[in-house]
């Protein structure tokens, strides 16, 4: 299956998003599309995108929202809407892909099922380099990077864990900057709840209502590697009473599908 469309979230970084990008460029097995969710940015990261359109390597949508603060909910659901694949991959705008991580992907899929992958978080030093050279070669060897573990491709490992991981609330994480999904089972849920505000517990909302919804949460370790260049974390991003508050209520309530989310993105 390629009709895989990779959704890359980004706001105000081109340099990191330049990479991660090239590294879409150098996958063993392509994406159909890239829908770009940007949440704002500037002019510098257009120009950006448009040099990749104008290669003509990547098939490229550029979704665009007027910066209003964070509203990262708001440009995944309109992503999700303008895409055309049936099986969506996403991803953050500030990592590296590992040259199999499409393919381990689409690999692990299953129906019913959605992915929830992990990271490898490199340091100051390594990220100012890569950032420097427009590099994307990851040398684990190097001691400035952090869950090195998880850089490490064994596929025969990866599938016996996809189901050993606990899913019971609140012990569990979910994490945007890698997962995937059928576009069905978005559409079943409504996608991203847009209540939301600010950074915070979206992901693990979405999450939520997908196991409600009777869909199953796959692990994706020791495949799918994506290297998270480091940046850092802007104090606003302190998860908010509120978003904590749909989340619980997503949990008591059982909630399956949000009033706010992607349907009105989608054209009858």
């Amino acid at each position: 299956m390629n009709n895989c469309s990779l959704i890359i979230s980004t706001y105000n970084w081109p340099e990191a998003l330049e990479l991660c990008l090239e590294s879409v460029k150098n996958q063993f097995v392509k994406p159909f599309e890239v829908i770009i969710a940007d949440d704002g940015s500037t002019h510098q990261t257009k120009l950006l995108i448009e040099k990749y359109q104008s290669e003509g390597l990547l098939n490229i949508v550029h979704v665009w929202q007027p910066d209003n603060g964070f509203q990262l909910a708001k440009i995944r659901n309109k992503a999700i809407a303008a895409s055309t694949g049936e099986y969506i991959i996403q991803i953050d705008g500030d990592v590296i892909l590992h040259r199999h991580f499409v393919e381990d992907h689409l690999n692990a899929s299953k129906a019913d099922c959605f992915i929830q992958g992990s990271r490898v978080m490199l340091g100051k030093k390594v990220s100012t380099k890569l950032l420097r050279q427009k590099s994307i070669a990851i040398n684990l060897l190097v001691s400035d990077i952090k869950r090195k573990e998880n850089g490490i491709r064994l596929l025969w490992l990866s599938k016996l864990l996809q189901k050993k991981y606990r899913n019971r609330y609140p012990i569990f994480w979910a994490r945007g900057a890698n997962m995937s999904f059928w576009k069905k089972d978005l559409l079943l849920v409504n996608g991203y709840n847009e209540n939301f505000s600010g950074w915070g517990d979206e992901d693990s909302e979405l999450t939520l209502r997908l196991l409600n919804s009777g869909k199953t949460k796959l692990y994706l370790k020791f495949a799918g590697i994506i290297y998270h260049l480091y940046h850092h974390e802007d104090a606003s991003k302190a998860k908010s009473s509120k978003n904590r508050s749909l989340l619980e209520r997503a949990f008591s309530d059982k909630i399956v599908s949000t009033d706010n989310g992607l349907d009105k993105y989608i054209q009858k």
